[in-house]
């Protein structure tokens, strides 16, 4: 027997959401065959197996979240396999339903075992005919919340287990709806304990709640996270693009023959990492009361997809040409709208761009991505009357903003590399050179 394991899928991932089982149980695998499809805090991500067997059990349905080394499946030898029932990898208000479930018929217990007081005050098993019904955690806490009595729902589990896309499901229907009254447990409880149960802004007429993937839920807490623990500070610069404008279009024609064709975005990625060589001071982390040096320049740049932002990383960016770092953004970007980025691909970043100029936004002011110290903010490109050599002249412009971990970089050093930065993109034969 082989245990197959919950995978840390991405640098900040703490706990997975089983999406999709792509084996079921009795399937031959092959090694590099897909297993599962995993939703980490990033993406949804196909998870490989590394050996040869068969998949003899499941032991974390379809939409349960288990955390990063518990056990989520056992590979066997053969499919007749049957492996020991440790309860291995189950979450823990699992266990005792799984082993009452699975114990044979009239076997006199030793025994009776206290009732647990979160059985005591959930809603009445007994008064549901025949065995109760397998489900998961977060199948019940959102039959609950929704007011659905779970053991009128079908399930579509493994074994019949009722997981969340049939709670949801369900809830759409407007099936399985409690009928009884309110159980005595939840009328003792004291008043604000049930406010507590209500969703918020849920006034049956102008709001609804609305599906959470686990990739919005975890990009909150980090952006929350980044806000109140991160000391930001802001830099704001608004650079004459007229040069770079040119530079671009000079580029893209000597690449006209190869499809390949650069962005101001590309431009700019390119001048961050030059930047970043120069002022490795900027390239750095603050971690657990320490400062780190990276010795690599890996630049991330924010993908708004469906699901909500991911950041891939252009590892080893100063090293890339221009044509490179085009036609590898272009490669990443497709890869997260399709849900496609392998973790390799999203972690290691030590600075991130942010461009919101193609929406015609002005400026902004960027949250930083932990552990990087900094991430820079890029605004449309405008034609603004600005004096040239004592006259008026029509140019174009670029507003850029620098959101600075003040932890690890103090703000002279910032305002050195910003300035450099800016230097750069004014004179962008420097981004080649």
């Amino acid at each position: 027997m082989s245990e197959i394991h919950m995978p840390r899928l991405s640098d900040t991932m703490e706990e997975g959401v089983i999406s999709s089982w792509v084996k079921n149980v009795g399937d031959k695998v092959s090694a590099g065959d897909i297993l599962v499809e995993i939703e980490t805090d990033k993406a949804v991500m196909e998870y490989e197996s590394y050996e040869d067997g068969y998949l003899v059990k499941q032991t974390a349905s379809e939409g349960e979240t288990v955390p990063i080394g518990e056990v989520i499946g056992i590979l066997g030898d053969s499919p007749d396999a049957v492996p020991e029932d440790t309860g291995a990898g189950a979450p823990p208000e699992d266990k005792g339903e799984d082993k009452a479930e699975e114990k044979p018929e009239g076997k006199p217990e030793e025994k009776a075992p206290e009732p647990a007081p979160a059985q005591e005050a959930s809603p009445a098993p007994a008064a549901v005919d025949g065995p109760r019904p397998r489900t998961s955690p977060l199948a019940r806490r959102l039959a609950k919340e929704y007011g659905l009595d779970i053991t009128k729902i079908q399930g579509s589990g493994p074994k019949g287990r009722v997981v969340r896309a049939d709670v949801e499901s369900a809830a759409e229907k407007g099936e399985a709806t409690r009928e009884e009254v309110v159980p005595a447990a939840e009328e003792t409880r004291p008043a604000a304990a049930q406010a507590q149960t209500v969703p918020a802004y849920d006034d049956g007429r102008d709001s609804e709640e609305l599906k959470t993937s686990n990739v919005r839920r975890v990009i909150a807490r980090r952006l929350a996270e980044s806000k109140q623990t991160v000391p930001h500070f802001y830099l704001r610069r608004t650079i004459d693009a007229e040069a770079l404008k040119a530079f671009r279009a000079q580029i893209n024609e000597q690449l006209s023959s190869t499809g390949v064709k650069v962005s101001f975005n590309d431009l700019i990625v390119k001048a961050c990492a030059t930047a970043l060589k120069l002022h490795p001071a900027v390239n750095t982390s603050w971690v657990d009361d320490t400062l780190v040096q990276h010795h690599r320049i890996n630049v991330g740049v924010a993908v708004a997809v469906e699901a909500g932002l991911v950041v891939p990383v252009l590892h080893d960016t100063d090293k890339a040409t221009l044509s490179d770092i085009a036609t590898d953004m272009r490669e990443l970007a497709g890869k997260a709208r399709d849900n496609k980025l392998k973790p390799q691909e999203m972690s290691g970043g030590t600075f991130s761009v942010s461009n919101l100029g193609m929406f015609g936004v002005d400026s902004f002011s960027a949250v930083i991505n932990p552990p990087e110290a900094a991430i820079l903010a890029i605004g449309a490109m405008r034609p603004e009357v600005v004096p040239v050599d004592g006259e008026p002249a029509v140019r174009n412009r670029i507003a850029l903003e620098l959101s600075v971990d003040h932890r690890a970089v103090d703000g002279a050093v910032g305002a050195a590399f910003f300035k450099e930065l800016a230097e750069i993109l004014e004179e962008p034969m420097r981004i080649i050179l």
